[in-house]
């Protein structure tokens, strides 16, 4: 239907309005959801926890102050499981900062979604392995060399609970990992191996469609 004054439709019209800064302002954050960008935040924001954990636990320890009233070799046990907890945020960090570089290669994909929830969902439980495996049995060595049946009462005062299975923390801490690192990486790769299937599914239909 055309208008009577200038003649023109009014698709004509609407698209005029394609370039109008009154339809296009946000733009750029619908490319950043549709290109699955915000996947890289939740990279960022995990890697700066791991950054703070370390700080969060030792504040919390002192805040109980366990410092004043324990016995040099728990003091000491302390500071060296602290130590080994910096460590394992450190890998984390490491972890969560370079996958994000995968993350943004995934932009190329067609399932965007699917393919970055599966490396998002691979990274956490590679993380969250590495850092039961890590504390486990680092904090357990430590807590068996100095503490000896006392052990537990370590986990306790840095906020590993959790993890209280006595000596046997050592061995069961990195079998625990392990398993959450190759359970996470075989569901993912199915995740991935669906987008694929339903992918070359596509292409196999427009090439028989030609």
């Amino acid at each position: 239907m055309s208008d009577s004054g200038t003649g023109e439709t009014l698709k004509e019209k609407l698209d005029k309005m394609d370039g109008h800064p009154f339809v296009t302002f946000a733009k750029p954050y619908l490319d950043f959801l549709a290109k699955g960008k915000i996947f890289g935040i939740v990279y960022l924001i995990m890697a700066v926890i791991n950054i703070i954990i370390p700080f969060a636990v030792i504040y919390k320890t002192i805040d109980s102050g366990i410092f004043k009233y324990s016995e040099a070799k728990l003091i000491f046990a302390i500071i060296l499981s602290w130590a080994a907890i910096a460590f394992a945020c450190w890998i984390g960090f490491q972890i969560w900062w370079n996958r994000r570089i995968k993350t943004e290669q995934n932009t190329s994909y067609e399932f965007i979604t699917t393919t970055s929830f599966s490396e998002l969902f691979q990274t956490f439980g590679e993380w969250l392995g590495s850092f039961i495996g890590i504390i486990g049995a680092g904090v357990g060595l430590i807590a068996v060399i100095f503490l000896g049946n006392e052990a537990r009462y370590l986990f306790g005062s840095i906020g590993l609970d959790s993890l209280d299975f006595g000596p046997l923390v050592i061995f069961i801490g990195p079998i625990i990992g392990l398993f959450i690192i190759i359970i996470s990486r075989f569901l993912a790769e199915q995740l991935r191996l669906f987008a694929s299937l339903v992918n070359n599914t596509k292409d196999i239909a427009k090439n028989i469609k030609k």
